[in-house]
C-alpha cells in the first residue's frame, strides 16, 4: 500500500498519523480565560524540547480556522499548566476533549478539584500526580491548518510524594496512559529494561546522552 500525501485531506491526513505516531503522551492543560474561566483539554502532540531551561511543547490546532480555548488562552494570559492524569483518571480525560462554549469550565462540568500555582495564576488540577507550571516560550505556526507548536518554559513541578525518589519519578507508579489512534487509549504495558548504552565523553558533558 502507498498513499501520496497530495491526495490526502487534512482530515484524512491526522486520522493516518495519529495511527502511525504512536503511543503518544497527553498533556492535560489547564489554562485561564480573561474572564477567569478554568478551561481544560487534552493534547497529545506533546513532548520535551530542552533540558536547560526545561521547556515543553505542545501542538495546538485549529477548530474551523479558529483558535481553540486553550491556544486562545495560553496567548492572552502568557501561562498555562500541563497536568498528567494516571489510569484512573482516563474517562476524566477523554471527557474534557468534549467542545464546550468558551463561558464553560470543563474542570468545573468533570467536577474535578484544583488546586493554586505556586508561580502562575493559572490554577492546576490538584488530584493528578504530576503538574508542570509553564510560562509561554514562543508559539511557532505550522501548515496550511493554522495548528501552532506551543512551547512553555516550566518553572514549577508538583509531583506527588511517593513517585518523587533521588530526582526521578517512578514511572509505574505514574501510571500513565498514552493516546493512540480514535478514540483509543493505552496504558504502559509492559517495560524493558535493557544495559545501559555507553557514553562518549562529548556526549557526556554536553549533556545530550541521546543518539542524533
Amino acid at each position: 500500500m502507498q498513499v501520496l500525501a497530495e491526495s490526502l485531506s487534512p482530515e484524512a491526513t491526522y486520522r493516518l498519523m495519529s495511527g502511525v505516531v504512536v503511543p503518544r503522551p497527553i498533556a492535560w492543560i489547564t489554562s485561564q480565560s480573561p474572564a477567569g474561566v478554568v478551561n481544560l483539554a487534552p493534547f497529545s502532540c506533546f513532548t520535551f524540547v530542552s533540558n536547560k531551561p526545561p521547556l515543553i511543547g505542545v501542538n495546538i490546532g485549529r477548530k474551523a480556522g479558529v483558535r481553540k480555548d486553550t491556544g486562545a488562552n495560553i496567548h492572552a494570559s502568557g501561562e498555562f499548566v500541563i497536568n498528567i492524569g494516571d489510569a484512573t483518571q482516563l474517562q476524566a480525560i477523554h471527557l474534557s476533549s468534549e467542545e464546550h462554549p468558551a463561558d464553560v469550565s470543563e474542570v468545573e462540568v468533570l467536577g474535578l478539584a484544583t488546586a493554586a500555582s505556586a508561580l502562575i495564576r493559572t490554577p492546576r488540577l490538584a488530584d493528578v500526580p504530576v503538574s508542570m507550571e509553564c510560562r509561554l516560550e514562543r508559539v511557532i505556526a505550522f501548515g496550511e491548518t493554522g495548528a501552532e507548536f506551543v512551547v512553555g518554559e516550566v518553572l514549577a513541578f508538583h509531583i506527588r510524594d511517593d513517585l518523587y525518589q533521588d530526582g526521578k519519578v517512578d514511572t509505574r507508579g505514574l501510571n500513565p496512559v498514552c493516546r493512540i489512534g480514535g478514540p483509543n487509549y493505552a496504558s504502559l504495558g509492559e517495560i524493558v529494561t535493557l544495559r545501559a548504552v555507553a557514553q562518549t565523553a562529548k556526549s557526556v558533558m554536553s549533556g545530550n546522552g541521546q543518539a542524533g
